[in-house]
């Protein structure tokens, strides 16, 4: 059944993670009460906020965080979003078989149900990113769930900087759309290209929110995390919410744990989309191209 609600409360975690899981777990769920206690309905972790960021190297000890979706920690997270009746979207490492894993966010509805998943389809392999030693692009599309108060899609980080990716998931109804992230800066880097690289992170994002007519929320971690001694990466944080019109109407700071909750009107999606008709006027029979990998 569609949500009748005009407005609801969506809350963002940011927040530094140790190498213990449980730890992780447990600051996340404390976190989720604080912003449930502040009003948020849905309530989005980071990406892979039970650990660090294990993707800096290739190690195969790391393959022991994985587990069944749904399993231990959507069981727990289910009686969590049953007691506070909120929505929770939570990214995890997903063990699907053996030698067979994912990067993978669990959609809660806010009575304990398990909706579903999305398994991460972009998977970067870049320095201090080496995901695709870990996860199989995802396999289960691009789509979105009705919960209890909104109609949400999910994707998850590198999938942020695909166009095709948002549009799939907004065709598919979302009004909300969430990008669990764990993005930060190489610290040799950050001096020269650190602005430059955050700026073109927020104003893509921002353009699937102007794009679609959708809401666009990203939380992301913060902290330096350095699994193998080496020199880490810096998080940004700067988690961060864009309206329909890709204007930020809350964001995070670059050093600190926090909880952003802000308002959102689901109304403002039908007044931006009938002013701004993107959807309307999309070609769609000229874009059978977009299949293939380059034109030549």
């Amino acid at each position: 059944m569609a949500s009748s609600l005009s407005k609801v409360r969506i809350g963002l975690l940011q927040m530094r993670c140790s190498a213990d899981p449980r730890e992780n777990l447990e600051k996340a769920m404390q976190q989720a009460r604080e912003a449930a206690a502040r009003g948020a309905q849905v309530i989005c972790f980071q990406e892979l906020f039970t650990s660090q960021y294990f993707c800096q190297i290739e190690d195969h000890k790391y393959f022991k965080l994985a587990e069944e979706i749904p399993g231990p920690t959507t069981r727990i997270l289910g009686n969590l979003a049953k007691e506070l009746e909120v929505v929770l979207v939570a990214s995890l490492f997903e063990k699907r078989s053996a030698g067979l894993y994912h990067n993978t966010a669990a959609i809660l509805d806010a009575d304990g149900t398990f909706l579903g998943k999305y398994r991460k389809m972009h998977i970067p392999d870049d320095p201090a990113f080496y995901e695709k030693f870990y996860f199989t692009p995802g396999d289960l599309g691009y789509r979105s769930w009705q919960t209890r108060y909104a109609k949400i899609g999910v994707c998850i980080c590198w999938d942020q900087w695909y166009p095709e990716a948002a549009r799939l998931t907004a065709l598919s109804g979302a009004q909300i759309l969430f990008y669990p992230t764990a993005i930060g800066w190489h610290p040799a880097e950050k001096e020269q290209y650190g602005e430059r690289q955050h700026s073109s992170w927020e104003t893509i994002q921002r353009g699937h929110a102007i794009a679609n007519g959708c809401y666009v929320a990203a939380p992301n971690r913060v902290g330096h995390e350095a699994p193998d001694g080496g020199p880490g990466l810096e998080f940004w944080g700067r988690s961060f919410v864009a309206d329909p019109s890709g204007t930020l109407i809350a964001k995070a700071s670059t050093s600190d744990e926090e909880i952003l909750v802000t308002e959102l009107d689901l109304e403002a999606l039908d007044t931006q989309r009938t002013h701004w008709p993107f959807l309307r006027d999309r070609r769609i029979e000229t874009y059978g191209d977009l299949q293939k990998r380059f034109l030549d």
